[in-house]
């Protein structure tokens, strides 16, 4: 670790929402803090052939209340393994139990499970803990990709998705721009009686985020899931993806408010990950990102 860095760090460390000043000579009686996530906060994903499912999902049929979901997702972070977003606009929150800083290069990683051929892209936002309540309720900021500002890709995207009337049924949607369509249901894959969330009780919802163009198609034998260039997770981007480990590297310098003007952030405390693309890729499914750890690459 850089002396700039190290003096930085050591003291204005932030955990929770206390400021923590530390001594390195009694280090050992101070909050201890982590490179990786401390907490979910929320896990709302989209309808996909992965969610409630208890073999490759992970799920056991208990999670029927939200906070039994994000337990879910805890338990699944915690020991790396995948957690499934769905179809578009499905999503996870996270916290760091430290600030995350903005520092020069990138600032913090999320982890995935893409591979050439195959890239389930989702958008990563970003939020400091401006009210210090220790809780995801300020403002989410965008961190722009090599997508944005594209005129294909579309903002405040929003779709709707209802409850099968039958198990084994696929899951319909209607969006915002007029369109519909549906969640296929692929039982020669999988068993759950339905991929709508059990824990969400209404008979509908809507999910809202920034959706890119899709670009899945079939070769004639396989379907692919070509990558984009750069800032999105669970992408092989030849820009800022690390094989090892199938991380995606972010920079906080990237973030973006709502009309796409660059805000500039000392630190962030929560990250969202997102669903981007609404697309079927045939016997294969939705393409659903999935996500396995978050990690600030200040502490390397």
């Amino acid at each position: 670790m850089n002396k700039f860095f190290r003096g930085l760090v050591l003291g204005f460390l932030v955990v929770g929402s206390s400021s923590c000043i530390i001594d390195e000579e009694n280090s050992s009686t101070q909050p201890a803090v982590h490179a990786e996530w401390s907490k979910v906060f929320e896990y709302t994903p989209a309808p996909g052939q992965f969610i409630n499912e208890k073999t490759i999902g992970g799920f056991d049929g208990t999670e029927v209340t939200l906070e039994l979901a994000v337990a879910y997702a805890e338990k699944r972070l915690t020991n790396y393994l995948d957690v499934s977003l769905g179809g578009f606009g499905g999503y996870i929150v996270v916290g760091f139990d430290h600030n995350v800083f903005n520092f020069p290069g990138y600032d913090f990683s999320v982890r995935g499970n893409a591979f050439d051929g195959s890239s389930e892209p989702a958008v990563v936002w970003v939020m400091k803990d401006e009210n210090e309540n220790g809780q995801p309720d300020d403002t989410w900021y965008e961190l722009a990709g090599s997508e944005s500002g594209k005129a294909e890709t579309i903002q405040n995207y929003a779709v709707t998705y209802y409850r099968p009337s039958a198990p084994k049924a696929a899951v319909k949607w209607t969006d915002n721009q007029g369109n519909s369509g549906e969640i296929g249901y692929i039982e020669a894959y999988h068993g759950q009686d339905y991929y709508y969330p059990a824990w969400i009780q209404e008979d509908s919802y809507t999910l809202t985020g920034t959706c890119l163009q899709a670009r899945n198609y079939n070769d004639g034998v396989n379907w692919i899931n070509p990558c984009y260039d750069w800032g999105y997770a669970d992408n092989f981007s030849p820009t800022d993806f690390v094989a090892k480990g199938k991380n995606n590297k972010f920079d906080i310098s990237n973030a973006i408010d709502a009309g796409g003007e660059s805000v500039e952030l000392d630190y962030v405390n929560f990250v969202k990950v997102q669903c981007a693309v609404n697309a079927q890729s045939g016997h294969l499914g939705e393409l659903s990102t999935e996500v396995s750890g978050f990690k600030d690459l200040n502490f390397e």
